[in-house]
């Protein structure tokens, strides 16, 4: 009863903000379309306290990224389109109806079956929505699944999965690793062009973060995390970089190369130590 009633509270918190005559400028004035980017941020906030493993602040960022979920639904609501009740109850409806073996009577022996059936009662829902407005089946695809507004890692990786489950995929390591290497090739092949074709250069780049992708898939690795990771792996060792240069009472920029690379060298080694 007192999470119903704090949800109560947040939804009526929210209803006050929009109220035409007594809310929040700000508030008001917000559209569906204006609030994406702080979708993202929220989002993006919250992978980073739990990256950190500051669980004092997931629980605010959570909180956040909760209020962009009512702030859609009552601007939905004002529209006539649906409110935060419907949101939830198509939640829980597809929650139970994607788990026949946990709410239902199904039995799967392996995992692999679980997300089998998961992924044929995902198709059987895109179908009937695609029956209920009149979208003939031959315009569907089996990547209208993916969001457009993912991020280009996560899209990338979204589609690849979507074309392997069809077959179109490669069975074994070697030939990803060899299309992660001939897209190096023919990188370097239009970076070393005079004059250069920027516009083919930047489409060659985009090959290129696809194939690795691809190979990162392959390797049973997320890339998105294994980027993050990386962020995290040069920004801790840059940071080391600056305090020891400080200790030496200089400024970084009064470094030339040869001297951050050697500061750089050092710190790799600190960290195997």
């Amino acid at each position: 009863m007192a999470a119903q009633n704090n949800i109560e509270q947040l939804l009526s918190i929210m209803a006050q903000l929009r109220d035409k005559e007594l809310g929040c400028p700000w508030d008001r004035k917000q559209t569906f379309d204006s609030i994406i980017p702080h979708t993202i941020e929220e989002t993006y906030e919250v992978v980073d306290a739990i990256h950190k493993k500051d669980w004092s602040n997931l629980k605010e960022e959570l909180g956040d990224l909760l209020f962009q979920v009512i702030f859609y639904a009552q601007m939905a609501k004002e529209e006539g389109l649906f409110d935060f009740n419907d949101v939830v109850d198509t939640l829980n409806e597809k929650l139970v109806r994607r788990h026949p073996h946990v709410f239902g009577d199904e039995v799967f022996s392996s995992e692999e079956e679980i997300t089998a059936n998961w992924d044929k009662v995902k198709q059987q829902e895109r179908l009937e929505k695609e029956a209920l407005n009149n979208i003939s089946q031959k315009q569907g695809s089996i990547l209208d699944s993916v969001p457009t507004a993912l991020p280009g890692l996560l899209r990338a990786n979204k589609i690849q999965k979507q074309c392997a489950k069809i077959g179109f995929d490669w069975d074994e390591l070697q030939p990803v690793a060899d299309k992660v290497n001939e897209e190096v090739a023919e990188v370097l092949e239009e970076a070393l062009k005079k004059p250069r074709n920027e516009a083919k250069l930047e489409e060659e780049l985009g090959d290129l973060l696809f194939a690795t992708v691809n190979f990162s898939r392959h390797l049973g690795k997320n890339p998105e995390q294994a980027l993050c990771k990386a962020n995290d792996k040069f920004e801790r060792r840059f940071r080391q970089i600056e305090a020891n240069v400080a200790k030496k009472n200089k400024k970084i920029e009064q470094c030339d190369l040869n001297e951050l690379d050697s500061e750089w060298e050092n710190v790799k080694r600190s960290e195997r130590n």
